[in-house]
């Protein structure tokens, strides 16, 4: 939705409450929860880089820059750096997911009180907690009608839109006062599911915002027929990089930070909001991101210790890897602990990268399970974490992370269906009609729908050969690439590789039709962070026309067993839908890499504690 697309890979602390059924689970994602390891801390030195001027500077990941400001997203600007590294600082949603690393509801950092469901689970109640617009006005009910409003307007063009969800299933809205919202929905939901999945994905949008021009007032505040031509300046004015600075937009905000200025090759500096009206107000005086093209070049930077308070550890440039009977949250030898505390960062995600299903070729060979099969059983990811990754990370073998424990986790991931096997994934081959060479194009050379034939729309002499873009820029990255290709090669699955920019592969792979709908494969290399579709049921994934279904995966099975688990709450419903997923691979499984190796400078506090749904949290961060 990471896309929550995630990128690095080798990619709060006020009292929390979860909020109604939502503790049944997740209470049990707690126990070892990423960003809680211990950090190879040291106490060498504590002159970090901003101290004295009192700044702390981060740096993005390699090749990725924020480039869309407004939190109401397209798929190919709807990313990890575009929401966590620049409109969360200033645009809060309604409820903050992420308590002292843990992968709770944080109720002390949400704009509203924990919803109130009544009428059978029906009518859902919400109060908005006593916030205020930088320009002075207060977060009303208002503002999130206007969201809501938009959502329903446009929901097409907003990624995390799943079909019959959100805002479809609402039957009603209402703001019966100034700080009171109420949903009425078209069935019973689990409530767990309700709040971290629907509720999660509002962001209150100011009134100063309702604009069809430059000093024409909107209505979409109040009126959905108003949002069409609101919605179009609002995507003109995200598109305008240059202006984000200035643009007197988003100078109203209603979180900690406020622009100071922005340049589209990702320099971006944020001051204080001193109206901010959260529990935690920032005592730094400027915070900066700085961009990097590689990972190598940021390392040149950091191991100078002289401008980078926070930053991020190669995993080609660790001294040794973690020890591989310790948890995936932990540090292990860090070689720049002269200067810096090493902090893992293990996001609440899944990693894989789609195929597109549509591809008017190719498409057809992507409907084929044995193909997928075939294609999934080629990727060594125990071989990639313990060479490339250094031990960093954890496999992807379904849709429910296998990092943090937890009672969702069924035995069908955790014994993965599908293991590293070059000759089993000859045989996925072989025994539906391909002729299969080790290092040349496998062919279709039994074409048709019976048992053992290709299979549907697959054509005689049909070669296996399949052009794969991945982001630049992280060898971790690149080196699984290289060995995905050599692996599947074997298996006479031809990967043609080509690394560009992280926006690059994101604007790419995203969901489309026709003949126009031409690439076939990408990975942007870290998959996706639930957030903010916080309970990993997996409908904006992987449901029929999601907007973040990248391959525009269908299966009319799956999309009842993912219904299924909106419905009900508890273990049982999800490992359902979890070992059918795993056992249909809708996309390929990759390596979960830990989503930073984080080195904070030793003179800064509160850095080390890292958000599992990718949110950072300057404003908790001191020296």
């Amino acid at each position: 939705m990471m896309k929550k697309l995630r990128t690095h890979g080798g990619i709060r602390k006020p009292i929390f409450r979860i909020f109604g059924s939502i503790a049944v689970v997740l209470l049990a994602l707690t126990g070892c929860s990423s960003g809680n390891g211990s950090p190879n801390a040291t106490t060498a030195s504590a002159n970090a880089p901003g101290k004295a001027a009192n700044t702390a500077t981060f740096a993005e990941p390699p090749n990725t820059v924020p480039n869309w400001i407004w939190p109401f997203a397209p798929i190919a600007d709807f990313s990890v750096s575009n929401s966590s590294d620049l409109q969360y600082l200033m645009f809060r949603p309604l409820y903050w997911f992420g308590n002292d690393g843990k992968a709770e509801v944080n109720d002390s950092l949400s704009l509203a009180a924990a919803p109130v469901y009544s009428n059978g689970g029906k009518t859902v109640t919400i109060k908005l907690k006593p916030y205020n617009w930088s320009n002075g006005t207060a977060v009303t009910s208002a503002d999130v009608m206007f969201w809501f409003n938009m959502a329903k307007a446009e929901k097409t063009n907003y990624a995390a839109y799943v079909p019959g969800q959100f805002p479809d299933n609402i039957v009603s809205a209402t703001a019966p006062d100034a700080k009171t919202i109420v949903f009425n929905t078209d069935k019973a939901y689990s409530q767990q599911w309700f709040l971290s999945n629907q509720l999660g994905q509002i962001t209150p949008m100011p009134a100063a915002w309702d604009m069809t021009a430059a000093n024409t007032k909107g209505t979409c505040a109040s009126s959905e027929s108003g949002c069409a031509a609101v919605y179009k300046y609002l995507i003109a004015q995200s598109k305008d990089l240059p202006t984000y600075a200035t643009n007197p937009l988003w100078q109203v905000v209603d979180g900690p930070w406020s622009l100071k200025s922005f340049n589209s090759d990702g320099h971006i500096t944020f001051v204080p909001n001193t109206k901010y009206s959260g529990p935690v107000k920032p005592t730094l005086k400027e915070f900066i991101e700085v961009p990097f093209t590689t990972d190598s070049a940021e390392f040149n930077v950091l191991r100078g210790a002289s401008t980078i308070d926070v930053g991020y550890l190669p995993t080609q440039d660790l001294s040794s890897p973690r020890p591989a009977n310790t948890s995936p949250g932990q540090a292990g030898p860090n070689p720049l602990s002269a200067n810096y505390t090493l902090a893992p960062w293990n996001l609440y995600g899944i990693n894989y990268f789609p195929i597109n299903f549509n591809n008017p070729t190719v498409g057809p060979i992507f409907k084929q399970l044995y193909f997928r099969q075939a294609l999934q059983s080629t990727v060594d990811q125990k071989g990639i974490l313990t060479s490339a990754a250094k031990n960093y990370g954890f496999e992807t073998t379904g849709p429910v992370p296998l990092f943090p424990d937890s009672p969702l986790i069924s035995a069908t991931e955790k014994s993965n269906p599908y293991p590293f096997n070059i000759d089993a994934a000859k045989k996925y081959l072989t025994d539906n009609g391909w002729t299969v060479a080790s290092g040349t194009a496998a062919t279709c050379s039994k074409p048709g729908t019976a048992a053992g034939d290709c299979g549907a729309g697959v054509t005689a002499g049909q070669k296996l050969s399949f052009n794969l873009q991945y982001a630049s820029g992280t060898q971790t990255i690149t080196t699984a690439m290289q060995s995905l290709k050599s692996n599947a090669a074997q298996a006479g699955i031809i990967l043609n590789i080509s690394p560009a920019p992280f926006n690059t592969v994101t604007g790419t792979a995203i969901p489309c039709s026709g003949k126009t709908c031409t690439w076939e494969m990408g990975n942007w290399g870290g998959g996706w962070v639930y957030a903010p579709d916080y309970y990993p049921t997996g409908e904006t994934l992987f449901q029929t026309g999601a907007g973040s279904n990248s391959g525009s995966y269908s299966n009319a099975a799956m999309d009842k067993l993912i219904s299924d688990s909106t419905t009900q709450s508890g273990t049982a419903v999800m490992q359902a839908y979890e070992n059918a997923l795993a056992k249909d691979v809708p996309v390929i499984w990759q390596p979960n890499y830990t989503y930073s190796l984080t080195e904070v400078a030793n003179g800064l506090k509160g850095a080390t504690t890292q958000n599992p749904y990718s949110a950072i949290n300057p404003e908790d961060w001191h020296y």
